[in-house]
Formats: structure tokens, C-alpha cells, sequence
């Protein structure tokens, strides 16, 4: 069996057996251009800012954090966190004080010094401490329980908790989590950011081109590898393939690889390597709970329980994608729910039948029927990913007396549409960014949070949320994130239709790259990804 169709447990071994081989036992050269297309244009380069891979993708190279995932290893864990711009770091003995010593001699693009008060200058971002702010701020309740951050001399920076998290150095290795300067403002890392990492911009025209060169002046000597990376945006998916299987691409864009275009590939470019997995990325239902109709609760039951999720998979990802809750599935999540228990939660019962003839009957209650059927806009953002699973939902929806219309809405504007809640029914994809309940919980459920464009809000679950986050058992974290997804399953916080799965193909002669398996956001260092000449 290839190492693509596997899970990620099997895939783990076996791709470890293929970068090991013949291939990346060549010395690196030095030297080159990665091309590789952008699936379209983002909104900024801000990586704070943004909430998409669209961005994190092309400009997670410009930065470095305090400490990164090991680009290497394709599952996330606490085992493969490595340090980057902090050398080491120490826990307090109550486990409320972070403390990290941070890398000498590193210095920002424009050539001033990194030192702990940029630090300092990022987390007052982050949580709106600061003289500046954030236009956006989609993950400001990551660090709600960064109480205060202490800088003592260039060198060492500590953060101070309100309670025990388990889940802060998962967050910090994030690829969203880069260290920014103080000396440049937001306004400016939106067009023109300056990092400490491999790659500075060299250009980011909207529609046309990103391209990033070279830092002659890294850190970490010897990389990056490549002398320059360009992306020219490429939106039509087709077109994008056929420019790769004619060799003017080096690599697709991640995870935008589906099950028939691999095959494709596979066929035209036979020595292509490609892995096709998880990305921690599910596809779900947003509903505007602060627009009539959809304020009323049955009719947001009645919309949970007519999806049918294995159609929703067979047909978007021939049968290779995955059914799960807030969480990614197990073995190639940590936390997914198990199967028995997951299918008890609300429209989680494989008889389809069953659930959408009760949610006829909670329509039809409400005064809706064949002849009397609920218009309504479905917006979506204007990718294939996102168009496609409307299309089917609009379906869905049929089948209980609602006639959708497609609206679908440009990524420049999307994000900030379903966050100040323009939007009455949409078909979201959420990507959780590492493996852990505190960023899914809080990013996408959370009162406060941005990012829940749902607007739900319930103050007992976010106790709930709490207590799990200061739970250091393992086993026992797990029972009460099953027991809070229940809760949202059931409230229908955002109906989680499923986990997506995608394809990344590269051509032979790129070497260096390792796809992560359960998060797609935090592989794109790219400072040891290398180019046969």
C-alpha cells in the first residue's frame, strides 16, 4: 500500500522509510527557486491577523517563534516541540511561570536586534495590551491565561499564567505564532512584514504574485537552502495541476490535492511523490443563531439532523475522509471521540432516514412544508473546497423544506463577513491549527472569540472549557473533552459534517519537505527544503 492512502500512525513509519532512502542521503545544494502556486490571493500577510493557510502558507517562512514543531516529524506532539528563538526553556515548580532563554545575536530583516521586549511587544499584541492593535485579532483568547509577561535583561522572558495550561508550549509551536517586532507596525507586517526568519518578501502583488528571497543574514548558518521561493496565485485548481504535470511547478499547493487529481498526476508524472492525509480540517455548518428564523433552536436541530455525512465524504473524497466531533478523529488525532460514543450525539446516528424524517416533523411544526419551504442564502468562500460541500448541503437542505442559493464570497472578504456575522447560513472549513482542545475549544466556541461565527455563547461550558485546559491527566482531560463535545453537538454550537482529508505532490527533485498529518499550519519553515539542479 503507498504511503499516501495510509493513516497517519501507518504513515508515520512508512514515510520515515522514504526520506530515509537513496533520495535524502544526497548532500543539500544550495541554490535555486522553489515555484509552487498559491491557491489564491490572501488578505494580508499579517499571520496574526488572518485565519486562513492561505496566508500561513506563504508567509510562515518570513518569522520564527520562541519554539516550533520539529519540521521533520509529520504528527504534532509535546515530543517534537523544538526550540527556535528561545535555546531552552523551565517551568516553575506550580507550573504557572514559562521561562525562556532566548537565541544571541539574531536580528530582525531591516537588520535591528531581536531581544526579549519583542517578546513582550508581540503578546501586548496579541491580547490588546499595546499603544498598537490588531485589525483583526482572531486569536487573541489563545492567550487569555498569559496573565503577564515579565522581560529580564535581552535575554530572558517569562511567562507568568493565571492557572496551570498544559496545552502553552503546543500554541507557541504553532505556525501562527510568530514572534513580531516592536519597532514595526501592524499596519506595515500587513504588506510589507518584517521577520527573523529564512525568507524575507520580496514581493506580494493581491491576484498576481508572491515571492519570497533569500535572508543572507539567518540565524541558523547554512539555511535556508533556496535562494528565493515564488508563488504565482493560480485560483482555477485544474489550471494549477496541468502547470505542475507539465513540470513549471515544484510543488501544489498543500492539502489542495483531491483523490481523482492525484490520480492524474500519478498517471502524467509518474515519479511524483505525493502523500494524500489528514490536516486537522473539518468542514462544518455556521449558522447565524442571531438571525430569524435560525434564532429559533429547533430549526438549528432540524438543520444538524438532515446532513448526511458519509455522502458528504463519498462524494468530495471518494470514501477518504473521516466522521468525527470538535476533534480530530482517532488514531491520527489525540483527542477525537470514540466511534460508539461519537455516534449517540445529534445527527450522528447512521440512519439518515430516521434523522431527517424527525427533522420534517420539527419543521413541519413550525409551519413549513412542501408548500410553504424556508428560502435561504448559503454563502461560502469562493474556493473549490468550500463551493463544493455547499453545493451538497444546499442538497441536504432540501430534504426539510429549505431551498438554499449559493452565495459565494471572494477570501479577501470572507473571514471578516462571517465574523461581524453577515451571513445567515454558511459552509465553513475550520482548520485547527495543533492538536489540542484549548484551540479548538476556545478559538471557535468562546464568547469573546473572533473566530465563533456562530455566535454561540454558553458560560457553563466555557467553565468546562477551563477545567479541561488545567487538567494534567491525560485520560481524564479526554473524558471531559468528550463530555464538552457532547454538549456542543447538542446545542448545536457548529454541526462538524466532517474531516477533510487532501493530497501535496512535489516533484522528485524537491527534497527536505515533510507534510504534517494533524495540523496543516505548521509545516512551511521551509529552511531546509532543498532543490536537485
Amino acid at each position: 500500500m503507498p504511503c499516501r492512502t495510509l493513516r497517519a500512525s501507518a504513515f508515520l513509519a512508512c514515510f520515515s522509510a522514504i526520506v530515509s532512502g537513496p533520495a535524502l542521503a544526497q548532500q543539500p545544494q544550495s541554490g535555486g527557486t522553489l515555484h509552487m502556486y498559491q491557491r489564491d490571493s490572501p488578505a494580508s500577510a499579517s499571520v496574526h491577523e488572518e485565519a486562513t493557510y492561505s496566508t500561513n502558507v506563504p508567509f510562515m517562512s518570513i518569522f520564527n517563534n520562541l519554539v516550533i514543531y520539529d519540521q521533520h516529524v509529520p504528527q504534532n506532539s509535546d515530543a517534537s516541540i523544538r526550540p527556535e528563538l528561545a535555546t531552552s526553556w523551565s517551568w516553575s515548580d506550580d507550573k504557572t511561570q514559562l521561562t525562556f532563554k532566548l537565541r544571541q545575536g539574531v536580528k530582525w530583516h531591516d537588520g535591528k536586534p531581536f531581544t526579549a521586549k519583542d517578546v513582550k511587544c508581540t503578546f501586548d499584541l496579541i491580547q490588546d495590551k499595546g499603544d498598537q492593535h490588531f485589525r483583526k485579532n482572531p486569536r487573541k483568547l489563545w492567550y487569555q491565561n498569559v496573565k503577564d509577561v515579565v522581560v529580564k535583561g535581552d535575554d530572558e522572558v517569562t511567562l507568568q499564567l493565571g492557572r496551570p495550561q498544559p496545552s502553552i508550549l503546543a500554541m507557541l509551536a504553532s505556525g501562527y505564532s510568530a514572534m513580531y517586532p516592536c519597532h514595526v507596525s501592524p499596519a506595515q507586517m500587513r504588506t510589507k512584514p518584517i521577520g527573523t526568519g529564512p525568507f524575507m518578501l520580496a514581493e506580494f502583488k493581491q491576484n498576481e504574485m508572491i515571492r519570497l528571497v533569500k535572508n543572507p543574514n539567518y540565524w541558523k548558518k547554512g539555511r535556508p537552502y533556496l535562494d528565493a521561493i515564488e508563488m504565482p496565485i493560480i485560483t482555477n485548481r485544474s489550471t494549477a495541476m496541468l502547470a505542475f504535470m507539465a513540470g513549471k511547478l515544484d510543488m501544489t499547493f498543500p492539502m489542495e490535492v483531491t483523490p481523482p487529481l492525484m490520480r492524474d498526476i500519478k498517471s502524467n508524472v509518474p515519479k511524483a511523490i505525493c502523500y494524500f492525509g489528514p490536516q486537522n480540517v473539518n468542514e462544518n455548518l455556521i449558522i447565524n443563531r442571531e438571525k430569524a428564523p435560525f434564532d429559533n433552536p429547533d430549526i438549528r436541530r432540524a438543520m444538524a439532523l438532515t446532513l448526511d455525512r458519509k455522502a458528504f465524504i463519498d462524494i468530495l473524497f471518494e470514501g477518504q475522509a473521516d466522521i468525527g466531533g470538535t476533534l480530530l478523529p482517532q488514531p491520527d488525532g489525540v483527542w477525537g471521540m470514540p466511534k460508539d460514543q461519537m455516534e449517540q450525539m445529534l445527527g450522528y446516528n447512521p440512519d439518515i432516514q430516521k434523522n431527517r424524517a424527525e427533522a420534517r416533523k420539527i419543521m413541519e411544526k413550525l409551519g413549513y412544508g412542501p408548500d410553504h419551504r424556508l428560502k435561504v442564502v448559503v454563502s461560502t468562500r469562493n474556493i473549490p473546497s468550500y463551493r463544493d460541500p455547499a453545493v451538497i448541503l444546499i442538497d441536504h437542505l432540501k430534504e426539510i423544506y429549505i431551498d438554499g442559493e449559493l452565495d459565494p464570497v471572494e477570501t479577501s472578504q470572507w473571514f471578516s463577513k462571517v465574523a461581524r456575522k453577515d451571513y445567515s447560513v454558511g459552509m465553513n472549513l475550520t482548520g485547527n491549527s495543533i492538536d489540542d482542545p484549548d484551540q479548538a475549544f476556545y478559538e471557535n466556541y468562546a464568547c469573546k472569540s473572533e473566530r465563533n461565527y456562530s455566535h454561540y455563547c454558553n458560560p457553563e461550558i466555557e467553565k468546562l472549557f477551563d477545567k479541561q485546559s488545567a487538567e494534567t491527566d491525560v485520560e481524564k482531560r479526554k473524558k471531559l473533552v468528550w463530555e464538552i463535545d457532547q454538549k456542543l453537538q447538542e446545542d448545536v454550537a457548529r454541526p462538524i459534517i466532517l474531516h477533510t482529508r487532501g493530497g501535496t505532490c512535489w516533484q522528485p527533485t524537491v527534497h527536505g519537505y515533510t507534510p504534517m498529518t494533524n495540523s496543516s499550519y505548521n509545516g512551511y519553515r521551509f529552511e531546509d527544503l532543498w532543490i536537485e539542479h
